[in-house]
């Protein structure tokens, strides 16, 4: 993570550097306030990766330059199988964007819809709990 975050940190710099350079240079102002938008994202991501490492504090196998892959194997999380539950999602953020089209009527029911497919897909492995009154 060491590297991760130097990396993005030197990137946020970079962007920095370069829309003071091309403002001199006589830009325009949807060049400059790009550039700059870059270089806040890159120091968001480079500050959340020195935090993290900080919190973790020791160092990971990629900081390792004598680490074998086997080091960093692991599980990475779960991932769901078999889902119906993103075609819905995707189904409603089109009609969303065809909203913003064809009338802000089909906006608000896409939104409705996509509401309760978010809903449905974050919620999809919960297990409701008993209630029990004893």
């Amino acid at each position: 993570m060491k590297a991760n975050w130097k990396l993005f940190t030197g990137l946020a710099v970079f962007y920095i550097i370069m829309a003071v350079v091309y403002y001199y240079v006589g830009g325009e102002a949807v060049g400059i306030t790009g550039m700059t938008l870059a270089a806040c994202l890159a120091g968001m991501v480079g500050f959340y990766l020195w935090f993290t490492q900080k919190r973790i504090g020791e160092a990971i196998p990629s900081d390792n330059d004598f680490a074998e892959i086997e080091d960093d194997a692991g599980e990475l999380g779960f991932y769901s199988p078999h889902s119906w539950w993103p075609l819905p999602v995707a189904l409603s953020a089109t009609a969303m964007g065809l909203g913003l089209i064809i009338g802000w009527w089909l906006t608000l029911i896409a939104l409705g819809t996509l509401i309760i497919s978010i809903v449905g897909m974050v919620t999809e492995y919960e297990k409701p709990v008993a209630i029990s009154n004893h």
